[in-house]
């Protein structure tokens, strides 16, 4: 599909920070049961594990971080969708989630959840993201260190998700 997105409306995309995923999910999101939402969610942030994965064994803790984050950035929001927060609402109003509001529902499902480690992973997720991607200075071993963190997000996502839907 991206072959037939134009390469200067996908910069201007990059360039304004729009979520491509976020933007279809606001977009389709009346006529989509919220069970989809997150199972979509939970695969996008699948995906994202598996790319983190092999950056690893390629030895880039560049791109190992960014889909490190972007992981558990999907685990959140997945998790905001199921419990219905407020951040919830203030993404879709917005048409996308903004990084400030990301850490709110980090925080938010956090105690709503009774779960402090939710917060803790969001905010080493967000360290990688500035310190890994965007000024490269982590080295593979220091972003490995994080995964632990994923897999556990990822697992307690799962199993909230399944006792819902029980």
């Amino acid at each position: 599909m991206s072959s037939e997105i134009p390469e200067k409306l996908i910069m201007e995309i990059q360039k304004r920070g729009i979520n491509i995923v976020d933007l279809i999910i606001s977009l389709l999101e009346k006529d989509l049961d919220p069970n989809t939402i997150v199972e979509i969610r939970i695969e996008l942030a699948e995906k994202y594990f598996r790319e983190a994965e092999e950056y690893i064994n390629k030895n880039d803790p560049i791109q190992a971080s960014e889909k490190l984050y972007k992981s558990v950035e999907e685990r959140l929001k997945a998790l905001a969708e199921i419990h219905k927060i407020s951040e919830l609402e203030e993404a879709r109003k917005n048409n996308r989630w903004f990084t400030w509001l990301l850490g709110k529902a980090a925080k938010t499902l956090a105690r709503k959840m009774n779960e402090p480690k939710i917060a803790e992973t969001w905010a080493i997720a967000y360290d990688i993201h500035v310190w890994g991607f965007h000024e490269a200075k982590y080295t593979i071993d220091e972003i490995k260190d994080f995964i632990d963190y994923v897999k556990w997000l990822i697992e307690y996502t799962k199993h909230v998700f399944s006792q819902r839907n029980r």
